[in-house]
């Protein structure tokens, strides 16, 4: 089997961990999983003679090459059954590919490929699509650091690892055209895509009902975690700012070199506190003039002035800590940061450190279906007839 180029060896190293000799389907769980069709071809073809042949994959719209872990799989089963397979990855990991555009061809045999058909294109088309979302939404904001938060929205650990992994690749796509990208995710199974032996966060909102404050919750932790950065969420009793400047004055320490940061969080039922319609348009008029008067639509306007992590929310907290003197403490939020609501951001020019997001995974889950057509049996060329374009 042909090797790729990866997207880097960071994500190169976390694949080979990831995908030991033992991570693959054996052949009954594969029958068992793949669309009955491509059983019955199976048997069909090994009755009347089996033929060498050639799929290419591709998916319908733009995407970010990201066919790695669709790859490793694939070697395992091969090396597990006795496969003999080549792959040609048509662009390299991270590369942008135009839609319709073939990423790779596999070949081999019409008997041993069939049954895996479904479960390969299961691997490739929403790796590629997260991929090509995280890729926009770091360009977008190239400026801030990125925290994937995919698992929560995932469906069982699979998705959890396609999403990581995606993550991963359009980020390292980004960073190479100048961007931060994705620093780190939320769990330790997956954060070995990011060069990292553990996830990142601190807290969820349930930690600080159960201390009954704020600033209680942000005592307990340093208490129990008395070397680590300090991000505290602080949207839970719905003062945003009175919090954050409690806890800023109880930890100054961690504040004044930078390892103490705010996390809005406000849910879209509510202001931030202090935040009314007027007064945010007011705040954006005061560090970005004529941001509100470019908005484009509905959408965009509720992300620069509207209810929960707007735009306005996020200089508004920025205008608080400084004022308290507190400039040195960073601001991160989340909170349905897709791409539309990145460049609203960016736009606004708003002062958040870090974004953390599972908004990169596909909303329209029909974008992400890939497909594969067999170009070539035996060596002679053949394809269906409007798929000529797969042809080498």
């Amino acid at each position: 089997m042909q090797d790729w180029v990866s997207a880097s060896d960071t994500i190169d190293r976390a694949l080979d961990r990831a995908f030991g000799p033992t991570r693959s389907l054996d052949a009954s769980a594969i029958a068992a999983t793949t669309d009955v069709y491509f059983n019955r071809t199976q048997a069909i073809v090994s009755h009347f003679g089996d033929q060498r042949v050639e799929y290419a994959l591709f998916i319908r719209r733009p995407v970010v090459a990201a066919c790695g872990l669709m790859i490793r799989w694939l070697r395992n089963v091969a090396r597990e059954r006795g496969m003999s397979i080549d792959v040609r990855q048509v662009y390299p990991e991270g590369a942008w590919v135009g839609a319709g555009e073939p990423l790779l061809y596999i070949s081999g045999s019409f008997a041993d490929l069939a049954p895996l058909e479904t479960l390969l294109l299961q691997r490739l088309g929403p790796c590629c699509v997260a991929a090509h979302h995280a890729y926009q939404m770091a360009m977008t904001l190239p400026k801030v650091a990125f925290l994937a938060m995919e698992a929560r929205h995932c469906a069982g650990f699979d998705m959890q690892e396609m999403m990581a992994f995606a993550a991963a690749v359009g980020s390292e796509a980004a960073k190479k055209e100048g961007a931060r990208g994705f620093i780190g995710n939320a769990n330790d199974a997956t954060s070995a895509f990011f060069g990292r032996e553990r996830g990142l966060g601190t807290m969820p909102h349930a930690l600080i009902g159960y201390a009954g404050s704020t600033l209680r919750a942000a005592e307990m932790y340093r208490e129990v975690y008395t070397d680590d950065p300090l991000t505290i969420l602080v949207d839970y009793f719905g003062q945003e700012i009175t919090d954050s400047l409690a806890v800023c004055r109880r930890f100054p320490e961690l504040a004044a070199r930078g390892d103490l940061s705010i996390r809005l969080d406000t849910h879209g039922g509510r202001f931030l506190e202090g935040l009314d319609p007027q007064t945010s348009y007011a705040v954006l008029e005061r560090h970005t003039p004529g941001t509100i008067r470019r908005y484009r639509s509905d959408r965009e306007l509720r992300d620069l002035v509207g209810t929960g992590v707007s735009a306005a929310a996020i200089w508004r907290m920025r205008e608080a800590l400084n004022d308290a003197g507190f400039m040195n403490v960073r601001i991160v939020a989340s909170s349905g940061f897709g791409i539309e609501k990145c460049t609203a951001m960016a736009d606004a020019q708003a002062p958040v450190d870090v974004i953390g997001t599972g908004s990169f995974i596909p909303s329209r889950w029909t974008e992400t279906y890939a497909t594969a057509d067999i170009v070539s049996y035996d060596g002679v060329p053949r394809v269906k007839v409007g798929r000529e374009f797969l042809l080498r």
